[in-house]
């Protein structure tokens, strides 16, 4: 295993996917149930162990604050390990760049990361992950070429379309089935019941750091739903994504402040 950490390096870069809200993505049926995802070789860095998920104790601490509204996809330019013995994330992006300065917060795939270096000339800004972020979040997924949701903590002027996001990856869940339905398209997650007991019908999530509303909580199958629309559809990487890959989940930390919650 050491050996394998020693010699990992990865530096190639992929052009940005383009994806415009006027060619919304068409799925065939059989061909979202049957797809399956090849999992990433950042896995073998990581233990195996899984830690229970617990009640954030933290809710109300807020450090930095996000609505779940995607403002662009950025694609992973490089991923690698750090000297300092973690990972750096480096991605490509555009409209994030914008103002940004050493040490703010983005949220990538909806988990809060701290900007380390970014370069305006190049369009891209690196982040640092630790081993404890990769265990608990999809990220380690991620290879050169994945695209991720970002957006920027919010300022005290900015509208708040989605719901409140910290960025604090509560666990993560498992596409089990992707349906269309129209032009809307249907996705079915499995969570773990000490996670899913958080999650209400009609409530808020963020799946990947996108503010969504819960449909129906399926208790017997440790699932929820929800159906993204065209436009949400073009603007989000959950429908870029396969059944069997992870979805990162934070939920909603107003229903954690009502202590919402049902019995199983």
């Amino acid at each position: 295993m050491a050996a394998a950490a020693s010699s990992f390096s990865v530096t190639s870069t992929t052009k940005t996917p383009t994806i415009t809200a006027t060619t919304p993505h068409r799925f065939h049926h059989s061909q979202i149930t049957n797809l399956r995802f090849k999992p990433s070789p950042l896995r073998i860095f990581l233990q195996s162990t899984r830690k229970p998920i617990t009640h954030r104790t933290n809710a109300l601490n807020i450090q930095c604050l996000f609505t779940g509204l995607v403002e662009e996809i950025g694609t992973v330019k490089q991923i690698g390990v750090a000297s300092n013995g973690g990972f750096d994330l480096k991605v490509d992006a555009k409209t994030v760049l914008n103002g940004v300065c050493l040490g703010d917060s983005i949220a990538v795939n909806g988990t809060c990361l701290t900007v380390t270096e970014f370069d305006n000339e190049s369009s891209d800004f690196t982040v640092g992950l630790a081993p404890e972020t990769l265990r608990k979040t999809s990220l380690s997924e991620l290879e050169p070429g994945s695209p991720v949701n970002l957006e920027r903590a919010v300022t005290p002027v900015s509208r708040m379309g989605g719901h409140f996001v910290q960025g604090h990856v509560d666990g993560t869940g498992e596409i089990v089935s992707m349906i269309p339905e129209g032009d809307s398209l249907w996705v079915k997650v499995r969570v773990e019941k000490e996670l899913l007991k958080y999650i209400v019908p009609k409530g808020f999530i963020a799946v990947d750091g996108t503010s969504l509303t819960v449909v129906d909580v399926f208790d017997d199958e440790s699932c929820f739903n929800f159906m993204l629309v065209a436009y949400t559809q073009n603007k989000i990487v959950v429908p870029l994504k396969k059944v069997g890959q992870k979805v990162n989940l934070e939920v909603d930390i107003l229903g954690l402040r009502q202590t919402v919650h049902r019995n199983f």
